[in-house]
């Protein structure tokens, strides 16, 4: 099968299958006039391929699966520790969208949500629209600062 079907196939673009055989992750045959001719078996592995990237696996860490993989006589113990390895980096990044989460709760608990133009964090400080010379964040301001002196006379 061409790279076209092959990435039908696949649900990868025919761009990143280039890539991949660039990099050495799938080796397709080539027919007689140079064309790539995909066989099931490189199917399968471009699936495997789209599945473990889409699951956050690196590059890499795909490159390892697909050997592992593509071994018959593999020790599961190999799987287990590049699988385990992601799990562990998927459980922190869950930890800090959780801090996140926590974050954007307090921030909505504490905005009015109407119209007006300033807009509180979740620390309880104002931002404020900028203009020139102005800050965005308005935190608390020292006694007797720049804010608290009258304008000039015109």
């Amino acid at each position: 099968m061409n790279i076209g079907a092959a990435a039908q196939a696949s649900g990868l673009p025919a761009k990143t299958i280039r890539y991949y055989e660039e990099i050495g992750l799938v080796a397709p045959a080539r027919t007689a006039n140079g064309y790539r001719d995909f066989g099931r078996d490189e199917v399968e592995r471009l699936r495997f391929l789209a599945q473990a990237r889409s699951l956050g696996f690196s590059l890499e860490e795909c490159r390892r699966l697909v050997g592992l993989y593509s071994d018959d006589g593999r020790a599961s113990r190999e799987v287990r520790e590049v699988a385990q390895g992601h799990l562990d980096t998927v459980r922190a990044r869950i930890a800090e969208l959780r801090g996140l989460e926590a974050t954007l709760e307090g921030l909505i608990a504490r905005c009015p949500g109407d119209d007006s133009p300033r807009q509180h964090t979740a620390r309880g400080h104002r931002l404020k629209r900028s203009g020139p010379g102005r800050s965005r964040f308005r935190g608390p301001q020292p006694q007797g600062g720049a804010r608290d002196r009258p304008a000039p006379a015109p």
